[in-house]
């Protein structure tokens, strides 16, 4: 899928990633070898979608959406659950006791996240936010993504400053760990 736009068609362009790489891990049986890669795949894109919207939306729905620090506090944790999960996840291999039920939990709660933020949250900072700055955002948030740390770290800082100084070493530390171990690439 092409990437672009504004921040919102850039978000919702991950979340169609995202369902597609759920509906590879759904496809194949129990146990098979593939659904851990797919959900090294999911965790690395999840992680850096997170990061990019903690960095960027969350402040500007702060900002222009009335009520939005309300909805940006409960985003945050929808985050943090996800990424608590996701650090669960990241120990299993695919013929874990834990991996089906953990995949699971994942997977209902970023269909619940993503739900709640096309139904609610981009409705409302689409009508609250000019073009001209979701353009901005946009570009903000796809070059965040290209460093934003690849693994979940459940205890790092999800809100500015420290998040954005925080979390371009962090991904450059994933991203070596990433390409020495070859996680989320098929054996």
């Amino acid at each position: 899928m092409g990437h672009g736009g504004n921040v919102i068609d850039e978000l919702v362009t991950d979340h169609r990633e995202v369902e597609e790489m759920f509906g590879r891990i759904e496809a194949l049986p129990s146990g098979h070898q593939d659904r851990k890669m797919y959900a090294d795949q999911v965790t690395m894109e999840l992680v850096r979608h997170s990061v990019a919207e903690e960095a960027y939306l969350y402040p500007a729905v702060r900002e222009h959406v009335a009520g939005g620090d309300a909805l940006a506090d409960r985003e945050l944790e929808d985050h943090a659950t996800a990424e608590q999960i996701m650090k669960d996840l990241e120990g299993c291999d695919a013929g874990d006791a834990d991996f089906d039920r953990l995949m699971g939990m994942l997977m209902s709660e970023i269909r619940s996240h993503i739900a709640d933020e096309e139904g609610n949250l981009f409705p409302r900072l689409r009508q609250a936010c000019p073009m001209d700055a979701l353009n901005e955002l946009g570009d903000k948030v796809r070059k965040a993504k290209k460093t934003a740390p690849t693994r979940p770290h459940p205890a790092a800082p999800d809100k500015p400053p420290a998040n954005k100084l925080l979390a371009p070493g962090t991904g450059m530390v994933d991203r070596l760990r990433d390409a020495l171990s070859g996680r989320g690439k098929s054996e």
